[in-house]
């Protein structure tokens, strides 16, 4: 896999302008800054040095890093590895300076907070997301979150189910209750009810009351009825538009692969009917049929999950949802540090329903 060789670091003592005279002024302040770490030591972190294959993942040992005045320190015990972090690792979305931690979200213990952090203190275990792509992202055994991004981890909920749900579980609920406004009774249609979004929608959707058409390979209609679909059909199957709308012409689409079937979309989509577009392959996505589409008064959203304006109050909403039991995200497969060559693969080529995670 190429990780390539690792050595440990000494600790050093930790000089940052910024916190010169919050360190001047402790004796007079008491134990305010406190929370701070003020000495650097080494962590295990995934980078990428240039970009390209899986082959330019590797292990290096590096300085763990400060949390700043708005951010938490978090000892990852869990992150996720999603599609969009294998776009960034090869370059065709352009993340921050290289060299560079992939991952988009993650759940552990909070080590340390900036002075202005008040929603978490030291201890107390949170899950994040928003991160990996101007912000260094998650597959290391440290990371630094702007408090924004995060919200508390209900006890019972493991590190890793958060890790699972936060990326995914922000991009469901931006799409089904932001933008589309789905609302109890509603019919939606899920495209891909096994994938990562998929599968935490399919609950989602269930939760709110409405009632959920999704398609899938056959091995995982059981499991998806489990989860609270009322109708799974085979996405490969001839006759699927019937089969969608005799289920109920759906109210709601969220459809991950716009391309392949915004023209399907409209064909099933009832009247006055909302489309949440998450994802395509090809560049354009048509309307095969204006016309109808105006006769039907369709309207289409374009979702992405890094806009969300607050990561922490989805966040917050999921975590509830969890803590009711309304929510039970799928973790697929693990992996540790030197094994994200692998899940970066297996994301973008092998079928299972649910998310990879990664444990440190």
């Amino acid at each position: 896999m190429g990780t390539g060789p690792t050595r440990s670091l000494p600790a050093v003592s930790l000089h940052v302008p910024r916190y010169e005279n919050h360190i001047r002024s402790r004796a007079d302040c008491g134990e305010r800054f406190c929370r701070y770490r003020l000495t650097h030591t080494a962590m295990r972190a995934v980078r990428f040095h240039e970009y390209g294959g899986t082959d330019v993942l590797r292990v290096d040992d590096i300085e763990r890093p400060t949390p700043g005045p708005e951010e938490v320190l978090l000892e990852v015990e869990a992150a996720a590895v999603n599609p969009v972090d294998t776009y960034f690792r090869t370059g065709d979305y352009e993340p921050g300076e290289l060299p560079w931690i992939p991952g988009s979200d993650c759940a552990g213990t909070v080590a340390a907070t900036g002075e202005r952090v008040a929603s978490v203190t030291e201890g107390d275990r949170a899950f994040a997301t928003g991160l990996g792509n101007w912000l260094q992202g998650t597959c290391a055994e440290y990371v630094t979150v702007p408090e924004s991004h995060l919200a508390r981890l209900p006890d019972g909920v493991s590190a890793e189910a958060g890790a699972a749900v936060a990326l995914v579980g922000v991009t469901a609920w931006q799409t089904l209750v932001d933008a589309c406004s789905l609302e109890p009774a509603e019919r939606a249609l899920i495209h891909g009810g096994s994938g990562g979004v998929g599968h935490v929608a399919v609950q989602l959707a269930a939760a709110n009351g409405a009632r959920v058409t999704t398609t899938a390979s056959p091995a995982y209609h059981n499991q998806l009825a489990d989860l609270g679909a009322d109708d799974v059909f085979d996405y490969s199957r001839d006759d699927l538009a019937d089969a969608v709308v005799d289920a109920g012409a759906p109210d709601v689409v969220l459809d991950h692969r716009l391309d392949d079937y915004l023209a399907f979309d409209a064909e099933v989509a009832a009247q006055g009917a909302r489309i949440a577009a998450i994802g395509n392959t090809d560049l354009a996505a048509t309307f095969e049929n204006v016309p109808r589409c105006r006769a039907k008064a369709l309207s289409v959203h374009h979702v992405s999950m890094f806009n969300t304006p607050e990561f922490g109050a989805v966040l917050s909403r999921l975590a509830t949802l969890m803590a009711d039991d309304e929510l039970t995200p799928v973790v697929a497969r693990r992996y540790d540090l030197a094994e994200v060559p692998a899940a970066h693969d297996d994301v973008r080529n092998d079928s299972f329903l649910g998310k990879l995670v990664v444990t440190p």
